[in-house]
C-alpha cells in the first residue's frame, strides 16, 4: 500500500468543480489528471490541504469557502478610469476580459463591469473570489519521480 499524501509529494489527481449552485465550473474528466507538488501553493490552499493523508484510489468531496479557494472580493480590484483620458478605452463592451500590464512584465486579468459616457470599470478579482466551491477529487497516482516526469515532457514534445 502505497503511503499516505504528506507536503511535498508530486501527485495525479482527477477533479471537477462546481459552483454553489452545482454549475460546473472546471473539470480534469474529459483530460488528463492534473499534476502538482503538494504543499508548495500550486494549487488553491483548500485543495493542497484536502490531499493531505489521502492514497492512491481515494476519493473525496470537499466544501471550500473563499479563505480557502481563491479568497473574497477585493473592492481594491474594482478599477475605475476616466474615458476622457484614455480615448481607446470607448470601444471596450461589458463582460470583456482584457490584461492589464504590471510591473516587471507581469499582467493581471480584468473583466470590464460598466461602461459609461464618462468611465470605464474593472473587476480585476478572480473570476471565483468570493465563492464557496465544491470539489470531487480523485487520487490517481502519489509518489511521482520528477525525472520522469520532466523526461515524460520532454518526450511529448
Amino acid at each position: 500500500m502505497a503511503d499516505p499524501i504528506k507536503d511535498g509529494d508530486i501527485i495525479k489527481i482527477h477533479y471537477t468543480g462546481r459552483l454553489k449552485d452545482g454549475e460546473e465550473f472546471d473539470s480534469t474528466k474529459d483530460r488528463a489528471p492534473l499534476i502538482f507538488v503538494v504543499g508548495v501553493n500550486q494549487v488553491v490552499k483548500g485543495f493542497d490541504q484536502a490531499v493531505l493523508g489521502m492514497c492512491a484510489g481515494d476519493k473525496k468531496t470537499l466544501k471550500l469557502a473563499p479563505e480557502q479557494a481563491y479568497g473574497q472580493l477585493e473592492p481594491a480590484n474594482l478599477l475605475e478610469f476616466p474615458l476622457a483620458s484614455m480615448p481607446h478605452l470607448q470601444s471596450l463592451k461589458v463582460g470583456m476580459q482584457l490584461k492589464l500590464p504590471l510591473q516587471g512584465g507581469r499582467a493581471v486579468s480584468a473583466k470590464v463591469v460598466e461602461v459609461t459616457d464618462a468611465v470605464i470599470k474593472l473587476d480585476a478579482n478572480h473570476p471565483l473570489a468570493g465563492k464557496t466551491l465544491t470539489f470531487d477529487l480523485e487520487i490517481v497516482e502519489t509518489g511521482l519521480d520528477p525525472a520522469q516526469l520532466y523526461a515524460d515532457a520532454v518526450a511529448a514534445q
